[in-house]
């Protein structure tokens, strides 16, 4: 079975029936997906985080050519916050975003179908091939929003990661949304990087917001 890396898991649940992505703020989106590769890092036990610091555990290469390349520039970098790394990190969204999805290609669960509109313009789409990984992360993500059992650090993880893309409201219900605000809030709390990515989504959107009102637009 394919061990999926949490970038990997968040753009499945970000990918709709139709091919095209769940309509996503660029911000944070990217952010995300730099929390995502510290979350991994963090479960490899590469690094640690505390109240002030993000720290280096364990410089030893992963064998994971994206998490040993954000790994070198932690280890190169001087000791700072989860939120400081999470900003750096963001700025190479794009590169994760994009490894991410040739593994899912590569690993046959999804597959690549450009399509032709206005005869001769394409459009990239996706099409999930084995949907069995995509039930295995929600299924998991529902069993913790709606009970009380304690969460893994992988459960903790993409729940912190699907709040932070405001994902959740494309998956529940208004009613199921509303009944697990609290739950949400309350995982997300257990973990420090996406403590800190969040707080950096936030002042993000604060920044926005009252500079131009905030945007949309597709990942």
């Amino acid at each position: 079975m394919v061990v999926l890396r949490f970038a990997e898991e968040l753009l499945l649940l970000l990918l709709r029936d139709d091919g095209k992505f769940v309509s996503a703020r660029g911000w944070p989106l990217s952010r995300a997906l730099a929390g995502a590769v510290l979350m991994d890092l963090a479960l490899e036990d590469r690094i640690d985080t505390d109240l002030d610091s993000l720290i280096l555990v364990d410089p030893a290469p992963v064998g994971d050519d994206l998490l040993d390349s954000v790994l070198s520039q932690i280890a190169q970098g001087e000791q700072n916050d989860a939120r400081y790394w999470v900003e750096q990190i963001a700025q190479r969204s794009d590169e994760i975003r994009g490894e991410a999805l040739a593994r899912l290609v590569e690993n046959e669960l999804l597959e690549r179908c450009d399509v032709r509109f206005l005869w001769f313009f394409r459009a990239r789409r996706y099409r999930v091939t084995d949907d069995k990984a995509v039930r295995e992360v929600k299924s998991r993500v529902m069993d913790v929003l709606f009970s009380d059992e304690i969460p893994s650090p992988r459960d903790v993880a993409i729940i912190s990661l699907m709040d932070a893309c405001e994902i959740f409201g494309e998956l529940l219900s208004r009613q199921e949304l509303e009944k697990a605000a609290a739950r949400i809030k309350q995982v997300q709390d257990l973990d420090l990087i996406s403590q800190a990515m969040s707080q950096v989504i936030q002042d993000v959107a604060m920044c926005i917001a009252k500079a131009q009102g905030g945007y949309r637009h597709l990942i």
